[in-house]
């Protein structure tokens, strides 16, 4: 796996970019609807907890076999953060995703264009299988991983649902 922790991707209306400290102020607005943490849990941080979590991510991950990649999605027409995709690789070639898209960006297809561009840079760069763990009401969530190339499979964790690029292919009948 090669894969450069500082680095930018692109797609047609989109940044995805390296977590800074201080992304955190505006990064608090966009995280601030109660509503995000409907199937996910938890509840919006405060500007200090948000860059107490930044600055632990910027350190990376304390176990020499994991990598943390975190990004801000920017929407370049507006010149502004509107999200955040991240990936946890190994131990090994296996990358858990995320992400997330503020409620005033969502229903524009950022998500959707945000996943799609991060899991091809994820492959590109030697990561051989891609999870994302999704809560079953989560239809929009599912929508994004599907159109990302993940598929369901049986497997749960917690209350979620975890889909995966290697789900092999169900014969037709």
């Amino acid at each position: 796996m090669d894969v450069n922790e500082k680095a930018w991707v692109r797609s047609e209306r989109l940044d995805l970019i390296p977590v800074e400290v201080g992304h955190a102020e505006e990064m608090v607005e966009v995280l601030g609807d109660p509503a995000l943490y409907t199937f996910i849990g938890g509840e919006p941080e405060d500007l200090a907890a948000l860059r107490a979590r930044y600055t632990r991510w910027a350190e990376g991950s304390p176990d020499p076999e994991v990598t943390w990649l975190n990004r801000v999605i920017r929407l370049r027409a507006q010149e502004r953060l509107v999200g955040t995709v991240q990936a946890t690789i190994g131990p090994g070639p296996v990358a858990e995703v995320a992400w997330v898209v503020g409620g005033a960006w969502q229903r524009r297809g950022i998500a959707k264009e945000a996943a799609i561009a991060w899991v091809a840079w994820l492959r590109a760069h030697g990561v051989e299988e891609i999870r994302a763990n999704i809560h079953p009401d989560n239809l929009a969530s599912a929508a994004v991983a599907k159109a990302a190339g993940l598929r369901p499979t049986a497997i749960r964790q917690d209350d979620e649902q975890r889909w995966s690029t290697t789900v092999p292919e169900t014969p037709a009948t």
